[in-house]
């Protein structure tokens, strides 16, 4: 059984593309919505989000606590933004190799804005077997794509509650 690699979901938000992506795109906001990152270190000073910017992300899943190293990988305003999870570990990102690539797109909907997250799972040199198992073992049972459905739901929904 092959696994699946990608997950997305979409919602109205009541805000302009422009003012959503431009909140998404700051990293340092992320753990304002999602369920499980708790914000971000951005590795150089910026106003704005541009394509190859770096920077830490904290998570956290029950007692687990991670550090993520990630790169936008797309930052076209009001548009879309995507980046990539290269590096992982408890303290520091020091485990590297391709881990996820979440990305965000925004297009003028009536009532605001549609925001669809993806998520894509870029361990494609782990076996399936050897993904189930690990995945069912840090998410109490799930699978990743399992999981991250729930996580891309309630993000969004915990978005358009903030523009509500």
């Amino acid at each position: 059984m092959n696994r699946e690699l990608t997950v997305s979901d979409s919602l109205v938000v009541n805000t302009d593309p422009t003012t959503l992506y431009d909140a998404i795109s700051d990293p340092t906001q992320m753990g304002s919505w999602s369920p499980e990152n708790l914000g971000a270190v951005v590795h150089e000073p910026r106003d704005k989000a541009y394509v190859g910017m770096v920077f830490d992300g904290r998570n956290k899943r029950g007692r687990a606590r991670w550090v993520t190293r990630c790169t936008v990988t797309v930052a076209d305003p009001g548009t879309a933004f995507e980046f990539r999870v290269h590096a992982i570990g408890v303290k520091s990102p020091s485990l590297k190799g391709a881990n996820a690539t979440w990305r965000y797109d925004f297009k003028s909907a009536p009532g605001g804005t549609t925001v669809t997250e993806t998520w894509t799972d870029d361990r494609r040199k782990w076996p399936d077997a050897l993904a189930l198992v690990f995945d069912k073992i840090v998410t109490s049972g799930k699978t990743f794509p399992q999981f991250q459905r729930r996580n891309i739901r309630r993000t969004l929904e915990n978005l358009q509650k903030h523009y509500a």
